[in-house]
């Protein structure tokens, strides 16, 4: 057994630990996180359906930045549909036999690999030179850009640049997730991908990705708009609002 595959499967289990209780912890915070007003984006749903449609567009059509913003929209759109083929793509290596769905995902993943990059670079190329992005950028900010774009580059090079032998990185997949140590390449550009991939799982809980989870909780788009209808009242401000009411 290679150091190479030793190095990885421990880094990989630990990754995952750490992004699977670190994004547990953390929505458990958002759903615990006291919400006293009623704050909704207007014009907003009246019912908890209208508000569950309006989550639903938020989060696959990104509706609210499409009317502000349509040119960012577009590389937005692209970048995060990009990801999501290559995501869908990637299931391949853990899944024998593969699912029909998956096998004809397959060229369409590399076609989205590229929309990815092409969307990183361009919000990233937004970042640094548009004057008021820059301004309220931090430099997390530029990191994770960068972070994505390497993982995306490494994983391009190994289609169009530099083939890698992934029936062995099928095998060692598949190894980790019957938790049966498997040998693995020592193709650097392989090494590398792999590398940034843990590394994004690892930060995951800790920086602005969680807006994908966060969203859900915020109190701008899950409240209905019915303030006058009924009145909105937090758990914990209950018994000191009906101790009010009993005062003389």
């Amino acid at each position: 057994m290679n150091l190479a595959a030793i190095f990885f499967a421990g880094l990989y289990y630990a990754a995952f630990a750490v992004l699977v209780v670190g994004v547990a912890v953390k929505v458990l915070g958002y759903a615990r996180t006291p919400a006293p007003l009623k704050i909704p984006t207007t014009p907003a749903p009246l019912t908890r359906t209208g508000v569950a449609y309006r989550l639903g567009k938020e989060v696959v059509l990104f509706e609210s930045l499409f009317k502000g913003n349509k040119l960012l929209w577009v590389f937005a759109a692209l970048f995060h549909a990009g990801l999501a083929a290559a995501l869908l793509r990637h299931l391949r290596y853990v899944q024998d036999p593969v699912w029909l769905p998956v096998k004809l995902l397959q060229p369409i993943g590399i076609y989205g690999g590229l929309a990815m990059v092409a969307g990183l670079a361009v919000l990233l190329v937004r970042r640094l030179l548009d004057e008021r992005v820059r301004y309220i950028t931090a430099p997390s900010d530029v990191l994770m850009l960068l972070l994505l774009l390497g993982i995306g580059v490494t994983g391009l090079s190994m289609t169009f640049v530099r083939h890698t032998d992934i029936v062995a990185v099928k095998v060692f997949m598949l190894g980790l997730t019957h938790l049966s140590l498997q040998p693995l390449p020592s193709d650097p550009n392989l090494l590398l991908h792999l590398f940034l991939v843990a590394l994004l799982m690892i930060v995951f809980p800790f920086s602005k990705l969680l807006h994908a989870p966060g969203i859900f909780f915020s109190p701008t788009r899950n409240q209905t708009d019915t303030p006058r209808e009924k009145r909105h009242l937090a758990p914990w401000a209950a018994p000191l609002d009906q101790t009010r009411s009993e005062e003389p």
